[in-house]
């Protein structure tokens, strides 16, 4: 059975400024419609042949259906579903665009006040497909409802010819992707600026005011990551002149583990500034840890250092975590004593870290790290690094006449050159100089 031309043709939610007016999305201008028409044609002209799904009661009485072609001449291939449960079977990831009858029964409902049940329905069922809803052609006000709830467009049931529903898929198929794009795009600004605040977290302001000591700091996230990783370190100077520095590394990557680290890394700062040290500090650190990790196995290690106001002496404690290099004039860099080591937070109830009283000099350098300073590869041997091998290779650059910042960042970029690329663990170093 023919369809008869309609006397005035059907203008999609697309290209009606109604429509355009009371959607969030909008709609191009006239005038624009035909450069958006020619490149939609282009953009889906080299790709796979479009499947429509139609979901209608009766889809036999759809004669136009067959007719509908894309833009290269191919037909578009047709799904069709009387009712949802049947939708839902037929929706597969090769389905491109949904065309939806309003007029539809929600499952379960004779009726009701919310006349787009249904389309909110496939809207949850099919997050990523476009969705052309159809009205009757008295209706264009639910038809622009449909587009404010998420459709792409409407069209007006007894309006349709093969050629208009043709163009509107294809437009409903690249607006549809335009529209997941621009959510990608705006997803990951959020994500950016939320990755930025842990960073400012992870990497604070040192408060050495007062203090005649030299502070410097190297952060580097693992490959996989863009700005965030679970390391973390904080500096500090007390009322009475003695001078705060902690390294840390919470277990595992990614945001969860920054967040825990930058929690940790405040609770440790405050609870400084409030008096505690040594194995009272680490205490309830570990108590922080345990509330606020995600899971049981999640664990931290922690080094920390109290440095005596005349700075030529320090305490040490460690929990699970290298020992500090040390390098003085006349004397080859070595590590600090760890015979002492603790466990590392949230492994031991009830667990004790000694506190070591260590002599630094008149005259010294002090290099805290995370262990993705230590654990990179060398060569393709696959032979790491080790602290054996970081003392040698800071003793020579040490020996170069390397200091402060520009050690650091020779360090850093030797260990990934030694590693061949990327490391896979975060780094972080922090570098603590007395010059009398």
């Amino acid at each position: 059975m023919p369809v008869p031309v309609p006397r005035q043709r059907a203008i999609p939610a697309a290209e009606s400024g109604q429509a355009r007016a009371a959607s969030a999305v909008g709609g191009p201008l006239k005038e624009e419609a035909h450069r958006n028409e020619a490149a939609a044609s282009n953009s889906t002209a080299s790709a796979t042949t479009l499947t429509l799904l139609l979901i209608e009661d009766d889809p036999a009485g759809w004669p136009i259906v067959p007719e509908l072609l894309d833009s290269s001449g191919k037909p578009i291939r047709v799904r069709t579903a009387r009712n949802l449960t049947e939708a839902e079977r037929l929706l597969t990831d090769d389905v491109h665009c949904i065309l939806l009858d309003l007029a539809l029964t929600a499952p379960g409902r004779a009726g009701g006040d919310d006349e787009l049940a249904v389309l909110k329905h496939v809207l949850e069922l099919a997050p990523r497909h476009a969705v052309l809803a159809l009205t009757a052609s008295g209706d264009a006000e639910r038809g622009a409802e449909a587009v404010r709830v998420g459709a792409q467009d409407y069209l007006f049931r007894d309006e349709l010819d093969g050629r208009l529903l043709s163009r509107a898929i294809r437009y409903a198929v690249e607006r549809k992707r335009s529209d997941s794009a621009e959510r990608r795009l705006a997803e990951g600004r959020v994500r950016a600026q939320e990755n930025r605040r842990l960073e400012r977290g992870l990497l604070p302001t040192p408060l050495l005011e007062g203090s005649s000591l030299r502070f410097a700091a190297r952060y580097r996230p693992g490959r996989s990551r863009a700005l965030l990783g679970g390391d973390f370190y904080d500096t500090v100077r007390t009322p009475d002149g003695t001078v705060h520095a902690m390294i840390g590394d919470v277990c595992g990557h990614g945001p969860d583990e920054a967040a825990l680290g930058v929690e940790l890394r405040i609770a440790w700062r405050a609870l400084t500034l409030a008096g505690l040290c040594g194995d009272e500090l680490l205490g309830t650190l570990q108590e922080v840890l345990e509330h606020e990790r995600s899971d049981e196995e999640i664990f931290a290690t922690l080094c920390t250092v109290d440095i005596s106001p005349d700075g030529r002496s320090a305490g040490l404690c460690l929990a699970g975590h290298p020992s500090p290099l040390i390098s003085r004039p006349g004397r080859p860099a070595e590590l600090l004593p760890y015979d002492n080591n603790g466990p590392a937070l949230g492994l031991l109830r009830g667990a004790r870290w000694p506190r070591l009283q260590v002599r630094l000099g008149p005259e010294w350098s002090l290099m805290l790290y995370t262990d993705g300073l230590i654990e990179g590869r060398v060569g393709a041997g696959g032979e790491r690094l080790g602290q054996d091998g970081m003392v040698r290779m800071v003793r020579r650059q040490l020996a170069e006449g390397l200091r402060g910042e520009e050690l650091l960042r020779a360090a850093v970029h030797e260990v990934r050159d030694l590693n061949g690329g990327e490391l896979t663990d975060d780094v972080a170093v922090v570098l603590l100089d007395r010059v009398p």
